[in-house]
């Protein structure tokens, strides 16, 4: 047992007539390690760019509920007749008449 220790910690096992094997199996370890590391960092990007996506969502969503909420004081009768005051034009008290054209014949 400690001769196999000892062999193993210098290293006797990858320059010994079956090494072969060995290499194969440290080189197929390496490449699995390097794809699980790679898919690791890829998994964390999308994670990233998730939150940073979900962040901007919001924003706008505020934003669009900002915007509405202005819009609908903009359309109020009486903001708008507000508004006109100011130009000269006010509220007519006369209700608008139906104008109809009968096609010439």
């Amino acid at each position: 047992m400690k001769k196999n220790v000892y062999h193993i910690l210098r290293g006797k096992f990858l320059i010994s007539d079956d090494s072969f094997k060995n290499w194969r199996i440290i080189i197929l370890i390496s490449i699995l390690a390097i794809i699980m590391i790679a898919s690791s960092h890829k998994a964390d990007q999308k994670v990233y760019e998730i939150a940073k996506l979900t962040n901007e969502v919001k924003e706008l969503r505020s934003a669009f509920v900002d915007k509405r909420g202005k819009l609908m004081q903009l359309k109020k009768e009486s903001f708008v007749e507000a508004e006109m005051k100011d130009k000269g034009v006010g509220i007519s008290l006369n209700p608008p008449t139906k104008i109809i054209v009968k096609p010439s014949e």
